[in-house]
């Protein structure tokens, strides 16, 4: 968190138990009449009041209270600290867009191995489809049916033989290697959210530095001889500006030199991707 956002912070909530103390300190005390001085009131009505006057006392307190919370929280966001920020990955490679507005957009709630269907109806088992925008790749995804989503998958070498567990081990190992910034994306950093190499499956996600895009991203083994289904996906906007097809290729690069066959995104064969990333930074 850089200094701006430290002093802010350190501020409003200084501010805020200032707030909560003097709430406290301005509640009223209920009195009672004494038993020595003489009144014609009856007392019932006397008890009632008194219970009233306590109600309202609590009342006042208490939005007393939610106020100075209100504006607490007011001033933090006038200073653009926010939950978001945080909460960032701790291995992002700065803080310098902290204070911004992050939009990292809903985690869709059907990530991982499921029964799917393609676009004539027929079941499938597999990871979730990309859908239309192309700012997602998934090895899943039928080449028939989608071809400018659908991507290869990978691999594992020959000398693992059938031990999934020792190949999602190097996957989670490889992915934790990750470096943030690289191809100037996926500054904001990333983190394995789960790994169960036992049962073939890794789930990550990536952030982008300046507006906190996440992207999430998928290995799982469906079966099969050595096989490893990949998912990379946005989960906000349109274009992606080539940011999917970085990050695959180079977890792919770095698994070819372990002895992967790890095809990555061919720009040859997604050009309708490739023509949409140059128009963008026209």
């Amino acid at each position: 968190m850089s200094y701006r956002c430290q002093l802010a912070l350190t501020l409003a909530i200084s501010f805020l138990l200032r707030a909560v103390q003097c709430t406290q300190a301005f509640i009223p005390t209920t009195t009672f009449p004494s038993p020595s001085i003489r009144s014609n009131a009856d007392p019932r009505v006397c008890l009632k009041q008194s219970v009233k006057s306590e109600d309202q006392t609590a009342s006042d307190h208490s939005k007393s209270r939610r106020d100075a919370i209100f504006l607490t929280l007011s001033t933090l966001s006038i200073f653009g600290i926010n939950s978001q920020a945080v909460n960032a990955f701790p291995n992002k490679i700065g803080d310098k867009y902290d204070d911004r507005p992050k939009r990292k957009g809903p985690q869709p709630n059907d990530l991982g191995v499921s029964t799917r269907k393609d676009i004539v109806g027929e079941e499938y088992l597999g990871l979730k489809n990309c859908g239309s925008a192309p700012n997602c790749f998934c090895s899943t995804d039928s080449i028939e049916d989608d071809p400018e989503h659908n991507i290869p998958s990978w691999v594992w070498p020959e000398k693992y033989a059938n031990d999934q567990e020792k190949a999602f081990t190097e996957l989670e190992e490889v992915i934790n290697s990750y470096e943030p910034g690289q191809g100037m994306i996926d500054g904001g950093g990333f983190k394995v959210i789960k790994s169960d190499p036992k049962a073939g499956y890794l789930y990550a996600q990536f952030q982008s530095y300046k507006n906190g895009y996440i992207d999430d991203f998928e290995l799982a083994y469906l079966g099969g001889d050595r096989v490893v289904n990949i998912r990379s996906s946005s989960r906000v906007g349109y274009l992606d500006f080539g940011v999917n097809a970085k990050r695959v290729n180079y977890i792919a690069n770095i698994l070819k030199a372990k002895g992967w066959n790890a095809p990555g995104v061919d720009f040859a064969s997604h050009q309708d991707y490739a023509i949409q990333i140059k128009s963008s930074k026209m």
